[in-house]
């Protein structure tokens, strides 16, 4: 039974009370607030609620019930017998038989939950809730993950945050660039960014009003010769870059960091699968070599899960101070569950022993993707690294191709084209130039007897995209090849 009935009566208005109240509950029926078999109230409850005399409830009542509305149960109450009926379903565009299944998914950036340990990760969660409930959150994050993230840092990232730095909790990467691009920039400002790259984080900025201007990338990493004037920042995920898969050099780190103390800009490092390398030590973080123009930016999204939805943000105070004040006149911030399951998993090394779990995992992951598709003659690009390789293509023509094979035989493909900022057509962003076209194939989504299934037919549909379409168009035999 409802506790409140949105039931508004009019005294000025010609028409009866009781008339009034019966079309209340009628309306409360219709738009699914009362359910059939709910309990009503009696009719001196509802009087006493609605302020009238019992008799103008009763009258209500009687109406309904001769109307098929409402019946009385002996010794139980009043109850709703007529539920409304359910509103037609809107026609799909596309038919029945055509509804796309379930695929499986070898897009990129997606965690390896396979390599987390249910046992440490449930009793992360139990300790989690033995914390006391806040009163009021730290808009900065909970002290104790802060400190857990430092310390992550530190021995994961060689990022040690000290007196020039802090960190702050984040609600993930994509909520800290909409936080930096409201708090630090304003609506018209230009900020540049790798091309193709990462979308959500274009969608924050242009969502904060910035004007997003797309450079180019090459093996080195973001061409810094190419940032255009006049901008505020740029935007790069120097460790993995995001869709191609290359690192950031030395050089060009260092070329970097120079620009933007010239031109007094600030460097958003997204430390993107930054802790998966698995042949060489990572090179040294942007935020390490200049924590005066650098925000660093980490997620446990593809560490562990999205689950958590927690990330954090590495900067100098005058930087994070703005974020907090941001954070403090719109009542935003991260929440402190995922921030205290964290906290839990690290403090007896469940975190540290994860990390190294994961490090073994997804290597042999990797090797699967790249002989399968290197046997097939495939080129294979991207740095022995992170949770993706890509796999370019000389046309559009040809990534439409294999990304529509694929779907036919039941597997989901990233094409390159979609990373591009011109792809997107936000309304604040520009081209860089000429579109890099492929595959971006991640390897970590799927569980291992998933993925040996799902990388065949990917390098089938890398290799002969039309055989496969006009299989499934034909339907000869078009799903016997799954």
């Amino acid at each position: 039974m409802l506790e409140e009935l949105p039931i508004i009566l009019d005294r000025g208005a010609d028409q009866p009370l009781s008339v009034q109240v019966a079309a209340g509950l009628r309306a409360a029926a219709s738009n699914g607030l009362l359910r059939a078999d709910d309990r009503l109230p009696s009719s001196r409850e509802l009087a006493q609620r609605l302020r009238v005399s019992r008799t103008v409830v009763a009258a209500a009542y009687d109406q309904l019930h001769a109307e098929g509305w409402i019946a009385g149960r002996r010794g139980s109450g009043t109850y709703l017998t007529t539920a409304p009926a359910e509103p037609p379903a809107r026609p799909s565009t596309r038919d029945t038989a055509e509804q796309e299944p379930d695929l499986l998914d070898l897009g990129p950036g997606a965690p390896c939950i396979e390599a987390i340990d249910r046992a440490a990760w449930r009793r992360a969660w139990r300790a989690a809730a033995d914390d006391s409930p806040v009163i009021r959150k730290d808009r900065g994050g909970e002290p104790e993950y802060r400190a857990t993230v430092a310390e992550h840092l530190l021995r994961h990232r060689g990022l040690g945050a000290g007196s020039k730095t802090v960190v702050l909790a984040t609600a993930g990467t994509s909520s800290a660039v909409g936080e930096l691009a409201t708090a630090l920039l304003r609506p018209g400002d230009a900020i540049a960014m790798e091309d193709p790259g990462y979308q959500r984080a274009a969608g924050a900025f242009v969502a904060a009003g910035v004007r997003v201007l797309p450079v180019p990338i090459d093996a080195d990493g973001l061409r810094v010769d190419r940032l255009p004037d006049g901008i505020k920042a740029v935007y790069c995920t120097p460790a993995h870059q995001f869709p191609l898969g290359t690192r950031m050099q030395a050089a060009r780190r260092v070329q970097l960091v120079e620009f933007a103390r010239r031109a007094g800009l600030l460097i958003i490092e997204d430390d993107y699968d930054g802790e998966l390398r698995y042949d060489t030590a990572p090179l040294p973080l942007l935020a390490a070599m200049a924590p005066d123009v650098v925000v660093h930016l980490g997620t446990t999204s593809k560490i562990l899960t999205p689950t958590l939805g927690t990330g954090w943000l590495v900067a100098a105070p005058d930087i994070t101070e703005a974020v907090i004040a941001h954070r403090e006149r719109t009542g935003t911030g991260p929440s402190p569950v995922g921030q205290r399951v964290l906290t839990a998993f690290a403090r007896h090394g469940d975190l540290a022993r994860h990390l190294r779990r994961l490090r073994r995992a997804v290597p042999p992951r990797r090797a699967l993707v790249v002989a399968e598709l290197r046997r097939r003659g495939l080129e294979v690009l991207g740095d022995d690294a992170g949770s993706h390789v890509v796999v370019p293509l000389d046309s559009l023509a040809a990534e439409q191709r294999a990304v529509a094979a694929g779907r036919a035989r039941g597997v989901a493909l990233d094409g390159l084209s979609r990373h591009h900022l011109a792809a997107q057509q936000h309304p604040l962003a520009t081209a860089a130039g000429p579109h890099t076209f492929g595959i971006a194939l991640g390897y970590t989504a799927l569980s291992w007897a998933e993925l040996s299934t799902a990388i065949p037919i990917a390098g089938d549909c890398l290799t002969q995209p039309q055989v496969l379409i006009s299989a499934e168009q034909s339907g000869d035999e078009g799903h016997a090849v799954r």
